[in-house]
Protein backbone atom coordinates (compact mmCIF):
# COMPACT_ATOMS: atom_id res chain seq x y z
CA UNK A 1 0.00 0.00 0.00
CA UNK A 2 1.64 3.30 -1.06
CA UNK A 3 2.09 5.89 1.85
CA UNK A 4 -0.17 9.14 1.93
CA UNK A 5 1.35 12.26 0.03
CA UNK A 6 1.61 14.31 2.46
CA UNK A 7 1.70 12.96 6.42
CA UNK A 8 -1.00 14.50 8.88
CA UNK A 9 1.13 16.46 11.06
CA UNK A 10 -1.40 18.97 12.18
CA UNK A 11 -4.01 17.11 13.23
CA UNK A 12 -3.98 15.57 17.02
CA UNK A 13 -2.94 11.69 17.27
CA UNK A 14 -6.46 10.44 17.89
CA UNK A 15 -7.61 11.90 14.63
CA UNK A 16 -5.05 10.34 12.68
CA UNK A 17 -5.55 6.59 14.53
CA UNK A 18 -9.30 7.19 13.72
CA UNK A 19 -9.12 8.14 9.87
CA UNK A 20 -6.45 5.34 9.85
CA UNK A 21 -9.18 2.86 10.23
CA UNK A 22 -11.64 4.55 7.54
CA UNK A 23 -12.42 3.31 3.92
CA UNK A 24 -11.25 5.57 0.94
CA UNK A 25 -15.10 6.32 0.51
CA UNK A 26 -15.45 7.17 4.30
CA UNK A 27 -12.12 9.11 4.00
CA UNK A 28 -13.81 11.34 0.98
CA UNK A 29 -16.87 11.62 2.69
CA UNK A 30 -14.55 12.72 5.95
CA UNK A 31 -13.21 15.43 3.71
CA UNK A 32 -16.29 16.71 2.10
CA UNK A 33 -18.02 17.14 5.81
CA UNK A 34 -14.65 19.26 7.00
CA UNK A 35 -14.75 21.02 4.11
CA UNK A 36 -18.26 22.17 4.80
CA UNK A 37 -17.89 22.08 8.52
CA UNK A 38 -14.96 24.87 7.65
CA UNK A 39 -17.28 27.27 5.63
CA UNK A 40 -20.05 27.14 8.33
CA UNK A 41 -17.36 27.86 10.97
CA UNK A 42 -15.56 30.73 8.65
CA UNK A 43 -18.84 32.07 8.30
CA UNK A 44 -19.61 32.13 11.94
CA UNK A 45 -16.72 34.12 12.91
CA UNK A 46 -17.11 36.70 10.30
CA UNK A 47 -20.83 37.11 11.40
CA UNK A 48 -19.46 37.04 15.04
CA UNK A 49 -16.52 39.67 14.01
CA UNK A 50 -18.26 41.99 11.99
CA UNK A 51 -21.47 42.47 14.85
CA UNK A 52 -20.06 42.43 18.44
CA UNK A 53 -22.85 42.01 20.83
CA UNK A 54 -22.97 45.32 22.50
CA UNK A 55 -25.80 45.37 25.55
CA UNK A 56 -24.47 48.65 27.92
CA UNK A 57 -24.87 46.23 30.78
CA UNK A 58 -23.02 48.07 33.51
CA UNK A 59 -19.70 47.02 35.42
CA UNK A 60 -22.14 45.63 38.41
CA UNK A 61 -24.51 43.45 36.76
CA UNK A 62 -23.76 39.72 35.90
CA UNK A 63 -24.30 38.06 32.63
CA UNK A 64 -27.66 36.54 33.61
CA UNK A 65 -28.98 39.74 34.17
CA UNK A 66 -32.04 41.24 32.98
CA UNK A 67 -33.93 43.76 31.31
CA UNK A 68 -37.31 45.10 33.27
CA UNK A 69 -39.82 47.27 32.04
CA UNK A 70 -40.46 49.97 35.47
CA UNK A 71 -42.82 52.39 35.36
CA UNK A 72 -42.50 55.61 37.06
CA UNK A 73 -44.38 58.60 35.68
CA UNK A 74 -42.35 57.49 32.74
CA UNK A 75 -41.74 53.53 31.33
CA UNK A 76 -37.95 52.94 32.08
CA UNK A 77 -35.64 50.12 31.18
CA UNK A 78 -33.63 48.52 34.53
CA UNK A 79 -31.40 46.00 34.35
CA UNK A 80 -32.25 43.62 37.31
CA UNK A 81 -30.22 40.51 38.88
CA UNK A 82 -30.40 38.27 41.79
CA UNK A 83 -27.73 39.32 44.68
CA UNK A 84 -27.72 36.92 47.41
CA UNK A 85 -31.66 36.84 48.91
CA UNK A 86 -31.53 40.55 47.36
CA UNK A 87 -32.71 41.70 44.04
CA UNK A 88 -30.66 44.44 42.75
CA UNK A 89 -30.99 46.80 39.67
CA UNK A 90 -29.44 49.52 37.66
CA UNK A 91 -30.84 52.25 35.20
CA UNK A 92 -30.43 51.45 31.51
CA UNK A 93 -32.29 54.07 29.80
CA UNK A 94 -36.46 55.19 29.24
CA UNK A 95 -38.27 52.69 27.01
CA UNK A 96 -39.47 55.38 24.47
CA UNK A 97 -36.08 57.31 23.78
CA UNK A 98 -37.46 60.76 23.88
CA UNK A 99 -38.26 60.29 27.21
Amino acid sequence: MPEPSTSPTALPGETVDSLDGCSPAQLRQVARNAEDFATYRDKGSAETAAEPKVDNRPDEAPAKATITVKEINNRYYYWQWQDGEHVSSAYKGPVNPGD
